[in-house]
């Protein structure tokens, strides 16, 4: 009977200019829950509200919520059998097609990149809670560097410092929901609101709980799918975990029901509590970040001190999502550079197997938040938004896609399913579901655009640039290097870092 040989953790190899596993069990979980929870919950989550009312904004994020179940299960089989750095750029280059693999890879590096900027510019715009008359640029060069620094030391040292930046967000989350749940009932902060901020009407007369109905709700599911974005990365950091085969099934079924009820808690607490017609809750996710949503329900429960307070927590959480993105970006540029698909450069490592020149170019593609101070209204910021959540989806509906191809290929080869350390459940329903909603969001959250009085190109062309972006990639590449659609029966399952022994 055959068995797996368990990988070694990083004091046990030598060094060969590869990636080294010293993340730990608590490091993964950690990694996922700090990718995720961002601005997209802290600053983004009032937006939602005020565009589809408390309903819309519930049903959005159960939706998504079902969609990152469906692609956390299909990531899991995967990543527990194949645990490689380039995750679905790797399964997308196995199973599907390279060309594929290829756009899926700089796609998700794109994503990534972008993603820090956008942490950096909400980062610096927090600042200006306390200093009003700072210079936002120098704030963003100075969290960059403190955001390298977390990544130049080490895997393990990133690691290390994402499990307390993400502690911090789990523990403000907690007391935000109990405290939420102690106002609903009138036990704290006043007299209970009851079921009253539900049945309002917003200026136009659309009374609640759900406003504009389907087309509100599909109009929110960037803006929540955004929020969701970084759960992938437990199949990303796949490649530096020790024993991969035991921790990555159970990173996958731990964090995904935490962030789930975290973000449902959290949605239903400020629909309960924060009127969704409030001028406030409009503002929050621009250049006013006192109006965060859990600042105002904090404010609102009597704590004098919660503005400063929740501010001083949305900075470590725009930090951690920031520390995230710059991990997953340079590791998907490492992972592609070994497979030919980026310069050889990118995938070089330090003695303490660091891909640094990935690091570097990350670095300097993130500079561009700094360009956040010479825009006015937030309008860098909500690019940025933008970018990096519909290049998050497509990453998502390749996930989808892999996952698909991976487990027709295992049946086709004769393998059987009882050999998996972990399998996903609703096949193929939960991938197909996965395929639909992703399309769904790339090509439909954004159609508020043309219904727009003025058609506005800057909005259009951030919205949706990266469609034609991922075809160019596709294509490009596939006509160069000619490449075909995987056959079933020739998709690879092997991995270097695993031997068959009787």
């Amino acid at each position: 009977m055959s068995t797996k040989v368990e990988i070694k953790t990083e004091n046990e190899v030598e060094h060969h200019g590869e990636l080294k596993r010293s993340l730990q069990a608590r490091h993964l979980n950690m990694i996922a829950i700090g990718g995720a929870i961002g601005t997209g919950l802290f600053l983004l989550s009032g937006g939602t509200i005020s565009k589809a009312g408390p309903g819309g904004a519930i049903v959005a994020y159960c939706v998504m919520g079902i969609l990152v179940y469906f692609l956390m299960t299909s990531l899991g089989e995967m990543a527990t059998l194949l645990p490689v750095s380039g995750s679905f750029e790797t399964y997308a280059t196995r199973f599907v097609d390279p060309a594929f693999g290829f756009a899926l890879g700089w796609n998700y590096w794109f994503c990534w990149a972008t993603c820090v900027a956008c942490e950096l510019v909400a980062g610096s715009i927090i600042i200006k809670f306390w200093l009003p008359s700072t210079n936002a640029t120098l704030w963003s060069i100075l969290f960059l560097v403190v955001l390298f620094i977390l990544n130049l030391t080490s895997a393990r040292a990133y690691g290390e410092g994402e499990y307390w930046f993400s502690s911090i967000k789990v523990i403000t989350i907690i007391a935000f929901i109990i405290v939420g749940t102690l106002m609903i009932f009138g036990i704290m902060g006043g007299h209970s609101p009851g079921f009253s901020n539900f049945t309002l009407s917003d200026v136009n007369g659309n009374k609640g709980p759900f406003i504009g109905g389907i087309f509100g709700m599909v109009n929110v599911f960037l803006l929540a799918g955004f929020s969701f974005s970084g759960t992938e990365l437990v199949g990303l950091a796949a490649g530096e975990c020790e024993n991969p085969q035991v921790n990555v099934p159970k990173a996958i079924k731990m964090v995904f029901w935490r962030i789930l009820l975290f973000y449902l808690g959290a949605i239903i607490v400020i629909g309960f509590l924060v009127p969704f017609n409030d001028p406030n809750l409009l503002k929050s996710g621009t250049d006013q970040i006192a109006f965060s949503p859990f600042t105002m329900v904090f404010e609102r429960s009597g704590l004098a001190f919660a503005a400063s307070l929740m501010n001083a927590v949305i900075l470590t959480a725009v930090l951690s999502a920031g520390n995230s993105g710059l991990y997953a970006s340079s590791r998907m540029l490492y992972s592609m550079a070994k497979e030919g698909k980026a310069p050889k450069l990118f995938g070089k490592v330090n003695k303490r197997g660091v891909p640094m020149n990935a690091l570097y170019l990350t670095t300097l593609v993130a500079c561009s938040a700094f360009f956040a101070s010479l825009v006015g209204d937030g309008k860098i910021y909500y690019a940025l938004v933008n970018i990096s959540g519909i290049t998050a989806f497509f990453a998502w509906l390749g996930i989808a896609i892999c996952h698909y191809r991976f487990r027709k290929a295992y049946i086709a080869q004769g393998r059987k399913l009882e050999d998996l350390k972990y399998r996903a459940k609703w096949f193929p329903f939960g991938p197909i579901m996965a395929m639909i909603l992703c399309t769904i969001v790339i090509f439909g959250s954004n159609i508020w655009i043309f219904q727009e009085p003025k058609f506005d190109w800057f909005s259009f062309i951030t919205n949706y640039m990266t469609i034609p972006l991922f075809a160019i990639f596709y294509f490009g590449y596939k006509f160069i290097k000619k490449t075909k659609i995987v056959p079933l029966m020739e998709c690879d399952f092997e991995h270097k870092e695993y031997q068959e022994t009787e």
